[in-house]
């Protein structure tokens, strides 16, 4: 799957067309872009302003119910 759709499935990032936009976006600590290709293992990094976000990846699904979205990945 794609990097900027797991990020909008996911909801951990609310605009598909925002997610990977001037670098804020680390995949396995390199810079990533949106047609990057994500599976479960791998870490996401997210920086928001002053804040970063990292999380890793536990499942891959195309489509996820609101509730159910935080399954996806896990803080570290």
């Amino acid at each position: 799957m794609r990097l900027d759709k797991y990020l909008k499935v996911s909801r951990i990032i609310k605009r598909r067309t925002v997610a990977c936009d001037s670098g804020r976006v680390m995949l396995n600590d390199k810079v990533a872009r949106a047609s990057a290709d994500v599976k479960v293992g791998d870490v996401i990094e997210i920086a928001f302003g002053n804040k970063t976000v990292k999380v890793r990846i536990t499942s891959v699904q195309e489509t996820i119910r609101k509730e159910d979205a935080k399954e996806m990945f896990e803080y570290l």
